[in-house]
């Protein structure tokens, strides 16, 4: 593929739509209640425990993880990298302001479980689009590609991802517990639905979004 079929209007309007999609799924599952996914856990904790806002805590940890894909899996970043990084926390942080301060809405149970659903689906379009978009990927998913890389690939791709999720959801736990903040907000039935669902609906997505680009 030469640069200009790279970057042609539908790779980064898939891209871009796949980035505010999962701005969009975080927002969601945070306003669910329910737990957020793995990396979104972590920084959830962090961000808490720091009294920061997710959206600046989050960009502060791509860019240190960026660094770190840089020297050792370059090959991973691209335009859609950077954007990523810089816009998925602060629009999650937005829409969650919008929805919860602004609106003066009252989050009931259903409203919440409308959230939950909300948020696996967005989820799931998102990296649908992201990954057919090819434009890089978000620094937290190279992870798994530099634990497979290190090992001499004795640890396969799928094993590498379980491992950094687990690692960093336990630091999320670790670090809302010592802030004395609700654990089940940000790790729960919502991180589970994620786990489970993610997987199946992205090659759902994927197998219907692809002819876009034909």
């Amino acid at each position: 593929m030469n640069e200009r079929q790279k970057y042609s209007w539908k790779r980064t309007a898939l891209m871009l739509i796949g980035i505010l999609f999962i701005g969009m799924c975080v927002a969601f599952y945070r306003m669910s209640g329910f737990g957020v996914d793995a990396f979104s856990c972590m920084n959830l904790g962090i961000s808490g425990f720091l009294d920061m806002s997710f959206g600046n805590w989050q960009l502060i940890m791509n860019a240190v993880l960026l660094a770190v894909v840089w020297f050792t899996v370059r090959n991973c970043i691209g335009l859609g990298t950077i954007v990523n990084m810089v816009f998925v926390g602060y629009t999650a942080d937005f829409l969650c302001w919008l929805v919860l301060q602004q609106s003066g809405l009252n989050v009931t149970m259903p409203l919440r479980i409308v959230f939950l659903l909300l948020g696996t689906l967005f989820a799931s379009m998102g990296c649908a689009c992201y990954m057919i978009a090819d434009l890089g990927i978000a620094p937290y998913d190279s992870v798994a590609f530099i634990i497979t890389k290190y090992s001499g690939e004795k640890i396969s791709f799928r094993l590498a991802r379980v491992m950094s999720d687990l690692t960093v959801m336990l630091v999320g736990v670790v670090f809302c517990v010592m802030a004395h903040n609700r654990v089940w907000e940000i790790i729960g039935l919502g991180t589970v639905v994620n786990a489970c669902c993610n997987g199946p609906l992205i090659q759902f997505f994927r197998g219907r979004l692809e002819k876009l680009l034909k």
